[in-house]
């Protein structure tokens, strides 16, 4: 793979950072590993440096590659939807839960469909941990609540990493999460946590759905989820529309305490992604050892280039 590594450290230049590194299915580390420490094949989200922008590539043999951008304090990082917020008006009043329907899923189809982050004594469920405990860092250090996920192509696991840090953030006791499925074409929240939904995200778009009726808590206490059904064709005209930055707006508001998490499509397949990425705070680019290539990541990074990656998490590593 190291041909794949000397194309990410290129396509990134200046804004290159390695989150996390998922095992297959099948693979089991160990329950407790050492704690990660900076230039262990995981780059030290600790420091002060703007996270959203370099942190410098690293390499699974250890080291940093390339130099970190220059050291910003956290007053000096500017955001512009962050400033936005702070100017908004009052927020609407909050979604009654009391209305919310809550599933709860069979605990056999969930660990069968790989969704193990709520599970303690599950060994994989330790990357997940891992990975919420730097995204956590990155973005309470910069006031950001808001992160889409997604990949080159499909099938590559970013609906399962995106449900997986869901469930892992809100196993936090003071951390409450919404994840939203824009995935228009083809989403797959739902079957992943074996939901049974009759509307989606996109009743509340174009017919006026209230939210209330549409959110499902999935038997997690802090954790919302808006599903998805299937859009077909014009998604990525929904996704620039006017009643979609209205519901931005609305959630950022409603939910300025909680993390918001946005499971996109596949940068590759259609431009849904790349017009969606830019409104909000931070992106995380899953990556399939042994599919995606070098061309894939250079592709990705320049659709990228208009939004804050936070970094890029290596998936099905063995």
């Amino acid at each position: 793979m190291d041909y794949l590594y000397r194309a990410i450290e290129k396509a990134r230049r200046k804004r290159d950072g390695n989150i996390g590194k998922i095992p297959a299915p099948g693979t089991k580390p160990p329950l407790r590993p050492p704690p990660v420490q900076p230039g262990a094949g995981v780059p030290d989200l600790s420091q002060p440096e703007d996270a959203l922008q370099a942190s410098g590539t690293t390499s699974h043999s250890g080291g940093v590659n390339k130099a970190a951008a220059p050291r910003k304090s956290p007053s000096t990082v500017h955001n512009p939807v962050t400033a936005k917020r702070k100017a908004a008006p009052p927020a609407p009043a909050v979604v009654h839960y009391s209305r919310t329907r809550k599933i709860n899923p069979d605990n056999v189809d969930l660990i069968q469909n790989r969704v193990i982050a709520g599970e303690i004594d599950d060994p994989r469920a330790e990357a997940y941990r891992q990975l919420r405990s730097q995204v956590l860092s990155t973005l309470k250090r910069h006031r950001l609540n808001t992160l889409a996920i997604t990949s080159a192509h499909p099938d590559a696991g970013k609906t399962l990493t995106a449900v997986n840090l869901a469930i892992s953030i809100s196993l936090e006791l003071n951390q409450t999460v919404l994840l939203v499925d824009l995935d228009l074409r083809e989403p797959n929240v739902h079957t992943t946590l074996n939901l049974e939904i009759e509307m989606g995200i996109v009743d509340h778009l174009r017919h006026g759905e209230a939210l209330e009726n549409i959110l499902v808590n999935p038997g997690y206490p802090r954790l919302v989820v808006l599903p998805g059904l299937p859009q077909g064709h014009h998604s990525s005209e929904l996704l620039t529309s006017p009643e979609m930055q209205s519901f931005l707006d609305d959630i950022t508001l409603r939910y300025s305490n909680r993390i918001i998490i946005f499971d996109l499509p596949p940068l590759l397949r259609n431009d849904d992604a790349m017009a969606f990425a830019p409104k909000v705070d931070a992106c995380l680019l899953v990556v399939e050892e042994g599919v995606t290539t070098a061309s894939d990541m250079q592709r990705c990074m320049q659709l990228l280039k208009h939004s804050k990656l936070l970094g890029t998490i290596l998936n099905k590593a063995r």
